[in-house]
C-alpha cells in the first residue's frame, strides 16, 4: 500500500490505518527529519525479524527506534538529569542518543553494553506514528541490503513491493544522517556528526 500524507498536518485517518497495521506485526517505510526510514513496533518480535530480513542485518547489531518524546524515552532507557536536560534542549531534532535500556527494551534491540539509539524527529508523521501506537518504532534508514539509500518514496515501493506492507509518501526530506551521541554515564561522546548541531559537546 502506497500512500500520501500531509507532512505538516498528518491527516489522523490515515495514521489510525497505518497504526492499525504496525500493531498487526506490519512493516511500514515513513519520512523522518534525516532519511525515510523502515520499521515496524519494537514489542512485535516477528516484524522485527522480517526489518532485519528486508535490510539482511547482523542479528547483533540492533536499530535505533523512535520515541514521541523525552517522557516517552524515560520508559525505554535510563536518563540521568545531564542526560534529560541535554536531550531537552535538541529534541525533536536529527539526534541518536545512545543510552542504557531499560527492562522494557526487547534483548534484541539492545547492545551487549545493553546500549539503545533512541530517537525523537522533528516530523510530525513518524511522532503521531509512535503516538498512536504507544509503542517506540524501530528506526533504519530505507535502504538497499548493499546500503543504497532511498530518497523517494516510489523507489521504496518498488524495490520492496510487497514486503513492506506500506510505504508513506510524506514530501521530500533532508536525505542527511543524524548526529549519533552516546550520553553513557554522562559523558558526551560524540560516535557520529550528522546534519544535528553538535557545537554543545565540543
Amino acid at each position: 500500500m502506497f500512500i500520501e500524507v500531509n507532512p505538516d498536518n498528518p491527516q489522523e485517518r490515515l495514521i489510525t490505518q497505518v497504526v492499525d497495521i504496525l500493531r498487526k506485526g506490519g512493516v511500514i517505510a515513513y519520512p523522518t527529519d534525516t532519511y525515510y526510514g523502515i520499521g515496524c513496533d519494537i514489542m512485535n518480535k516477528k516484524a522485527i525479524q522480517k526489518v532485519y530480513q528486508l535490510k539482511q542485518r547482523d542479528k547483533k547489531k540492533p536499530f535505533s527506534f523512535i520515541c514521541s518524546g523525552l517522557k516517552n524515552i524515560s520508559d525505554y532507557a535510563k536518563v540521568s538529569n545531564y542526560a534529560y536536560k541535554t536531550m531537552k534542549r535538541l529534541l525533536p531534532g536529527p539526534y541518536t542518543f545512545v543510552l542504557q535500556g531499560s527492562k522494557l527494551v526487547p534483548k534484541i534491540m539492545l547492545t551487549n553494553r545493553k546500549t539503545a539509539g533512541i530517537r525523537v524527529p522533528d516530523n510530525a508523521i513518524c511522532l503521531a506514528l509512535v503516538e498512536g501506537l504507544n509503542n517506540p518504532v524501530i528506526s533504519t534508514t530505507a535502504a538497499t541490503p548493499d546500503g543504497e539509500i532511498f530518497y523517494d518514496p516510489s523507489f521504496i515501493q518498488d524495490f520492496f513491493g510487497s514486503r513492506i506492507d506500506v510505504v508513506i509518501d510524506g514530501g521530500p526530506v533532508p536525505n542527511q544522517p543524524s548526529s549519533v551521541i552516546s550520553l553513557n554515564n554522562d559523558i558526551p561522546e560524540i560516535i557520529r556528526e550528522g546534519i544535528g548541531d553538535i557545537s554543545i559537546f565540543e
